[in-house]
């Protein structure tokens, strides 16, 4: 290992880029469809050592000797962004015609851009650079402020961050009961990196002894939570079916085919339940799943009205539209509805975190004259956004805390405001992205979010993962992708977290902290020993 080690940090130039570039393409392998965190434990190792070899210009500027780590930390996650988002582009195939212009943008030009911020994690390690295992808490360091500057610059997009390579399954996601994501994306990184310390010697028995404690503190509080009870339901529990139509995305967009596409959804929502198995309670339909504005379809209230019994309820993605006063056009929100028995709307929750390019334009103004347009979008000037999340209670006081498409992959903006929620509800249309890792990458951060909040997640997807899963992140049912039907299932109970999201926070700038002191003492020695 010393001798590869030594040899990688020989590399220089494309050979060195282009290296840093398979690592992060490597790391790809630890994230759905793949869950393979084994991988991470060779990229990350991989980067520590080619790291260990860009010293820069030893005549240069600061800047000058600074540059190829922040090469490397680019094409790393050039690489990583590439071989996880490129399904990106299949949004941009369903209307060819308009938008096949800028696949290049989005397959290419978007992880580029995201790529900025692992270069970022590494200009910051490098600044703390050692020779020991500083140099590993450096680098821990540096992903972590990366991540989560991530999670919320340009409106932010926290798609596959690192943390969730070790998180693949729920034995191993029990820790997001305990620590926000921004932590577990710094402590993942040291742990991964570690291994790197076995061929450069100096502070291997330290880093590799604290890296081993975490990953049995973190496997081990796994097993330990699962170890309890399951979350049962409630006294009065709740029957919930879902449905997924996979209706394709080209056939939605068709404006002729939607009294058939709102019929499809009925007769799903009609259809029999198992033998001895409870008739559902609550029946919920994806998003946007209403194909016209229910409030101008009297029609379409009577219609469902004849489907549900008295006492069904059903919460249906749609379209609402609002009236934005005199001589202005509409605003349209994408949006839930709530309809009991007898076809009245006894609730509403309209989506927060709008998709930027897919549901709104940023720069409407300046892009619109340029021809661009929204690509989700199918009314002028696309979504509007809520100006706050608004939770669904239920006639019996129940509350369902909503999450509209990828609103789910943003924690922090979850929080303590799924306090007291009975579930998290989820509704989405990853028709969009194809039979891809697009889909399976999306339900495994929704997964996520009922650990962190210990609350049971409710998701239907027009296609994707329907599913339900309780507040250990265990799967309780679901349809696969490309699977027409329904799923009905007792929604499981809520199950407290140690820790609440204040302490949480607290909790990473904590670790930031402890992780700065080791690099900058680290680095501190390191000169010291080299005058």
């Amino acid at each position: 290992m010393e001798r590869l080690a030594g040899r990688i940090m020989l590399l220089s130039g494309a050979p060195r880029l282009f290296l840093a570039f398979v690592a992060g393409l490597l790391a790809v392998l630890t994230q759905p469809p793949f869950g393979i965190f084994a991988a991470a434990f060779v990229s990350f190792p991989v980067l520590v050592w080619l790291l260990d070899g860009a010293t820069g210009h030893p005549d240069g500027g600061a800047i000058r000797r600074l540059l190829p780590s922040v090469a490397i930390g680019w094409a790393f996650g050039f690489g990583y962004f590439l071989g996880s988002l490129w399904w990106l582009g299949n949004a941009l195939l369903v209307e060819a015609d308009s938008f096949a212009w800028a696949l290049p943008l989005a397959v290419v030009g978007l992880p580029a851009f995201i790529a900025l911020f692992y270069a970022l994690a590494t200009l910051i390690a490098r600044i703390l650079w050692s020779d020991g295992v500083g140099r590993i808490a450096a680098l821990a360091l540096g992903f972590g402020l990366a991540e989560w500057l991530r999670s919320f610059i340009f409106t932010g997009f926290p798609w596959n961050a690192i943390g969730y390579a070790a998180m693949p399954m729920p034995l191993m996601m029990q820790s997001a009961s305990v620590l926000n994501l921004s932590t577990i994306n710094m402590l993942a990184v040291f742990v991964f990196a570690a291994p790197a310390l076995i061929a450069t010697g100096k502070g291997s028995r330290l880093g590799l002894s604290v890296a081993v404690a975490l990953c049995v503190a973190h496997i081990g509080f796994g097993f330990y939570r699962l170890a309890l009870p399951a979350p049962t339901a409630p006294e009065q529990p709740l029957a919930i079916r879902l449905v997924q139509p996979v209706i394709d995305q080209a056939k939605k967009l068709d404006d002729n085919e939607r009294g058939t596409i709102f019929e499809e959804h009925l007769a799903l929502t009609a259809a029999p339940t198992e033998p001895g198995a409870r008739k559902p309670d609550i029946v919920v339909w994806p998003e946007t799943s209403i194909p016209f504005i229910l409030t101008d379809s009297p029609d379409a209230l009577a219609r469902i009205a004849d489907v549900l019994d008295d006492g069904q309820i059903l919460i249906a993605g749609a379209v609402r539209a609002e009236d934005a006063g005199t001589g202005l056009p509409p605003r349209y929100y994408n949006s839930i509805y709530m309809i009991d028995g007898q076809g009245q709307i006894i609730g509403a929750a309209d989506k927060v975190h709008l998709v930027p390019f897919g549901e709104y334009l940023p720069f409407e103004d300046l892009l619109s004259s340029w021809g661009l347009s929204s690509v989700a979008a199918a009314m002028p000037g696309g979504f509007s956004a809520a100006k706050s999340r608004s939770s669904l209670t239920l006639p019996t006081g129940r509350r369902f805390y909503p999450l509209i498409c990828y609103e789910a992959i943003f924690p922090d903006e979850i929080g303590a405001g799924a306090l007291g929620a009975d579930a998290l509800l989820n509704i989405t249309n990853d028709a969009w992205f194809g039979d891809t890792p697009g889909p399976r990458q999306h339900f495994h951060q929704a997964q996520l979010r009922a650990v962190e909040t210990g609350a049971p997640l409710i998701r239907a997807a027009n296609n994707g993962i329907s599913a339900i899963v309780d507040a250990r992140g265990v799967l309780v049912v679901g349809l696969a992708y490309n699977y027409r039907g329904v799923v009905d299932a007792i929604l499981p109970g809520t199950m407290k977290t140690p820790l609440n999201e204040t302490i949480r926070s607290r909790v990473f700038w904590l670790c930031a902290m402890l992780l700065l002191l080791v690099a900058v003492f680290s680095r501190v020695s390191f000169n010291i020993r080299k005058n």
